[in-house]
């Protein structure tokens, strides 16, 4: 079995939304052996940060949050689609030829996973795209960049999603990833009524 980490490194010269400084997570070692007898480190972060989950919260005001994660949802089958000769964003009419099914977790690899920068206009799913996806009532849905949505005003594909419950898995990292159907594990910490959660997201491979 082959076993792919589609997963963003964390570090404090990570890429974060928008190059935003105060987005990037501080390190701060607080014990060390010339001090002490152990090593330890302080990590400050959002939980928005690299590979990440977004819960209901984040965009529906009460909505649900990291507590009521099912964990069957991180724990799939998930399809791999080439999304890669795209410009710009995802919408209703690039997916209505590909196999997507009821229940399915779904990635798009784009444009996106082809830089290690930010880009600013990175590749995005449209809220005809969401539409779409939650008509064909899905588990989940990913992409390889920071964010499901950009110059969309009001959030509606979040809040698309969100409505319906589809998992929205964000900053995965596709290069080299054939599209395929593979076993996703990218499972949530257990943080406690939170807007969102870093996951370390991986595929296997069977064959």
């Amino acid at each position: 079995m082959k076993i792919y980490d589609i997963s963003v490194t964390i570090s404090p010269e990570m890429t974060v939304y928008k190059n935003y400084d105060h987005k990037k997570p501080v390190f701060t070692n607080v014990s060390n052996f010339e001090h002490g007898s152990v090593y330890e480190t302080d990590v400050t972060m959002n939980v928005h940060t690299g590979t990440h989950v977004d819960f209901n919260l984040h965009m529906i005001k009460g909505g649900k949050t990291s507590t009521e994660a099912i964990l069957s949802n991180y724990i799939t089958p998930a399809k791999v689609f080439d999304l890669t000769h795209i410009n710009d964003k995802i919408e209703a009419g690039d997916l209505k030829d590909l196999d997507i099914q009821k229940d399915d977790f779904v990635l798009f690899k784009t444009k996106n996973s082809a830089v290690e920068h930010f880009l600013f206009e990175f590749i995005y799913v449209a809220e005809s795209a969401a539409k779409y996806l939650v008509d064909k009532q899905i588990k989940g849905v990913g992409i390889d960049a920071l964010g499901i949505e950009r110059s969309q005003p009001g959030h509606p594909t979040h809040k698309t999603l969100m409505e319906h419950d589809v998992v929205i898995l964000e900053g995965l990292r596709l290069k080299g990833i054939k599209p395929k159907t593979y076993t996703l594990i990218a499972l949530p910490l257990k943080l406690k009524d939170l807007d969102a959660s870093p996951v370390r997201a991986v595929l296997l491979d069977k064959e």
